[in-house]
């Protein structure tokens, strides 16, 4: 595909509103005109259900937590439930990024907290210093299967719980509507374009995909990821965005 002048973007992800965007960055210095478009939404299972189906959370001496959605909804689901967390609680964190927004929700330094440095590889490793633990995952339908693959091999106590669905959102607002480049965070994303668009036919469209799952994602529907990140030059989306761009 030859090399084209970028002037849209549509990022499949939700408008931070007035909070700052790494995305800032290229509207300013390249004057492009950028969307944000969530491709997916999640539903809440309530806490009522989970216990109807026999999850006590105090069983657990553990919580893995890989996302900000999962941490937004184990705490949701404690609160409906009415749950008081025992300080020996253990919280295994896939970044530190997502350690530190447990913040909104506890005070940190009276809590138990193992965190990754290395993804999820790293989280495995300390998962297994602690294999004596009970654990609980709270997730989404839509998951990897890399950590119940894990506890099994390793016979860890584990559980998964999910507590909110991950559901594609009505795009047909958007059919008639032509971007330069369309980015993609996740497979639930390029699910949802051919949800939404069966015949969706990439053209002279570019694709941006951040990570090996979405890359995996695009090349089997069958489409080019023609901005790939991360790479070792590109740490960000917004850095590779910005290098095509330079081209």
């Amino acid at each position: 595909m030859s090399k084209k002048i970028i002037k849209t973007i549509l990022i499949s992800q939700p408008d931070p509103g007035d909070k700052k965007s790494s995305f800032d960055k290229l509207k300013e210095v390249y004057k492009l005109h950028v969307e944000f478009r969530p491709f997916i939404q999640l539903e809440q299972i309530s806490g009522k259900e989970l216990r109807k189906k026999r999850l006590i959370i105090t069983d657990f001496s553990a919580i893995i937590l890989t996302s900000r959605n999962a941490v937004d909804n184990f705490f949701r689901v404690v609160d409906e439930l009415k749950v008081e967390l025992p300080t020996t609680t253990k919280y295994f964190c896939l970044n530190e990024g997502i350690s530190m927004y447990m913040q909104k929700y506890t005070i940190l330094r009276k809590r138990k907290l193992y965190v990754s440095h290395s993804g999820e590889k790293g989280l495995l490793e300390l998962i297994k210093t602690q294999k004596k633990e009970q654990f609980l995952f709270p997730c989404s339908n839509i998951r990897q299967e890399t950590i119940p693959n894990f506890m099994q091999e390793n016979d860890i106590v584990f559980k998964d719980a999910i507590m909110y669905k991950t559901v594609n959102a009505d795009l047909s607002d958007l059919a008639n509507v032509y971007y330069d480049i369309i980015v993609f965070f996740s497979p639930a994303g390029i699910k949802s374009l051919f949800e939404n668009f069966p015949d969706f036919k990439q053209n002279d469209t570019l694709i941006a995909g951040w990570g090996k799952t979405t890359d995996n994602a695009i090349k089997k529907a069958g489409l080019v990821n023609n901005i790939p990140a991360p790479q070792p030059d590109v740490p960000s989306m917004v850095a590779a965005i910005e290098k095509y761009i330079k081209k």
